[in-house]
């Protein structure tokens, strides 16, 4: 058995663990990086832009249902070749994650750049899948997450779609079940419900896409059922049929589907980390306990970062994780770091955005709430958009802005402007003004 010194033991190789790499290497510290499974990030080669190519694919398609109105003509016989859609996904997706390794990995050696699985077998040292061993000063641990799939459904196979096997679809079915309406069962299912396929989606919860505001909420659900039907507030169980299909059911209700795609959310890769083996304390969710400004773990020379930690699961999140990781793996003084004003986007049509303070973690009675419907609104209403409703949340004594929850048309553009007046930590009284051009979805 051999075993190698280095100052910083990098594991996984996701946006987390590179940002965390190009801090380390800033620092001039001696470093490994050790990856098992496929290189390339979650976001580019199964999350975020691959499914941002299909989500295209499937607006432009649905544009034909306002050219009527319009005045465009003999549109009628307009129809998706879906094998050809998919394959184009592939296409961008696969030139995105050759992006991501050109950039990050290509350029290593085989020493810095380990492509095998690797376990703490005691505080400072992992072992590798061959038996070599690394023992480093710190570790980053970066090792991301993967699709939850419940275990009795994994009886049924292929028939079971996550987004580890979505994008590698040759074509889609006629029907599918879209079990969890968050970020990906509400983009996914969108986007496939335009391009022809039979979509039911159900959801435990009573609300959809990361909404906490009940108006919202309210607005986004009367939206997107008009596209499919929305199942909320039961589980679902799933059966086989005699003709090999399967039968979902939530509630009193229940469809019969070709497919099921599970898009419950992901749980932390740190089942085989040996994280036993180091003494460290883990919190209900299983999770060690980590302080989100340092990403340290305790005082132990270990720090989290990524989805690993099932904080924010978005890419820049896990980007500033990764640096801020890196940093202190890389110094000797711990230093913390001010976060980010929150942002999320569901990529639906319209967006479904939270930004800052979301409205079920604001405090009763110390907040007032702006809102506009988007109905009215000039810009949205030339666009055929004009659904969905804003609501921008403001402290009622000093007038700063805190966050905001939306179902919006451009919303991504909007949840922009928004994030950064917060963290500018602007009053509505200078937010308004600013200059607003007419017409723009800016100004409503």
């Amino acid at each position: 058995m051999t075993e190698r010194k280095t100052d910083v033991a990098i594991i996984g190789s996701g946006t987390a663990g590179l940002n965390a790499m190009g801090r380390v290497k800033r620092a001039g510290k001696d470093f490994v990086l050790i990856n098992g499974g496929e290189p390339g990030t979650t976001c580019a080669r199964v999350g975020c832009m691959p499914s941002k190519a299909i989500i295209q694919v499937a607006e432009d398609f649905h544009r034909k249902s306002l050219y009527d109105r319009e005045g465009i003509e003999n549109w009628e016989g307009m129809r998706v070749n879906i094998p050809e859609a998919m394959e184009h996904t592939r296409d961008l997706r696969d030139t995105f994650v050759d992006r991501v390794l050109s950039n990050s990995t290509d350029h290593l050696s085989e020493e810095v750049f380990i492509e095998q699985y690797a376990h703490f077998v005691e505080p400072g040292v992992v072992e590798l899948e061959d038996g070599q061993r690394i023992r480093a000063d710190k570790f980053v641990i970066a090792t991301g997450s993967t699709p939850i799939v419940p275990e009795a459904w994994k009886a049924f196979g292929d028939r079971i779609v996550t987004t580890d096997e979505f994008f590698e679809l040759e074509d889609l079915p006629a029907s599918m079940a879209v079990i969890g309406l968050g970020v990906i069962g509400l983009e996914l299912g969108q986007a496939i419900a335009r391009l022809g396929v039979d979509v039911t989606g159900i959801d435990l919860a009573e609300h959809i896409g990361g909404t906490s505001d009940p108006e919202v909420n309210k607005a986004a659900i009367e939206i997107i059922s008009k596209e499919f039907p929305l199942w909320l507030g039961h589980g679902a169980e799933i059966s086989e049929e005699a003709d090999g299909r399967l039968k979902v059911t939530a509630g009193e209700q229940s469809v019969i589907v070709d497919k099921v795609f599970a898009s419950m959310g992901r749980r932390p890769n740190l089942d085989n980390l040996g994280l036993e083996n180091l003494g460290i304390e883990l919190d209900a969710r299983g999770i060690p306990q980590y302080n989100p400004n340092t990403m340290q773990i305790g005082d132990h020379p270990l720090f989290l970062a990524g989805d690993i930690n099932a904080d924010r699961p978005i890419l820049h999140e896990a980007g500033d994780e990764g640096k801020i990781a890196g940093y202190n793996a890389a110094h000797d003084e711990i230093v913390a770091f001010r976060r980010k004003t929150p942002l999320a986007i569901v990529f639906s049509d319209p967006n479904i955005i939270s930004v800052g303070t979301r409205f079920a973690d604001l405090a009763p009675d110390t907040f007032k709430v702006g809102e506009m419907k988007i109905a009215p609104v000039g810009r949205a209403l030339i666009m055929g958009k004009n659904r969905g409703t804003i609501r921008v949340y403001a402290d009622s004594k000093s007038g700063k802005l805190l966050g905001a929850e939306m179902v919006a048309p451009r919303g991504e553009n909007l949840a922009h402007l928004l994030a950064w007046c917060i963290q500018q930590e602007l009053t509505v009284g200078e937010l308004i003004r600013m200059p607003f051009y007419h017409p723009v979805m800016e100004e409503a």
